[in-house]
């Protein structure tokens, strides 16, 4: 599967944006567990939210809770991350990705998009 994600940009504190992440590839996309992760500079990556396959069950990282929520739409081929609220500390690359079931690591790789987070 070839993941391409966009959505970044810059935005002001307290802000949303929304990041999509469109998939394509000869397996259908619903066999795929998605997830979304971010780097910052100098920081290790950090997983901030996953999803199953159906789209039924999502968990996102305590520092994204109630802020950030992924969702997919499998007719579309695409997985969203949808952030309210942003913080400077917000500020990454962020990546989705995808591994075949539900288990074991993330295999796939998008190219990962830009947000920043102005104070």
């Amino acid at each position: 599967v070839q993941l391409q994600a966009s959505g970044g940009g810059l935005v002001q504190a307290g802000g949303s944006l929304r990041l999509s992440c469109v998939a394509s590839g000869r397996r259908a996309f619903d066999n795929y567990g998605m997830g979304w992760f971010r780097q910052a500079p100098g920081k290790e990556r950090e997983l901030i939210g996953t999803i199953n396959l159906s789209g039924s069950r999502t968990d996102h990282a305590d520092s994204v809770k109630g802020r950030f929520a992924i969702s997919r739409d499998n007719a579309k081929n695409t997985v969203y991350l949808q952030m309210n609220s942003l913080k400077p500390e917000d500020t990454a690359v962020y990546y989705c990705a995808a591994r075949w079931g539900m288990f074991g690591q993330y295999d796939y790789w998008g190219q990962g998009t830009q947000v920043t987070v102005s104070s």
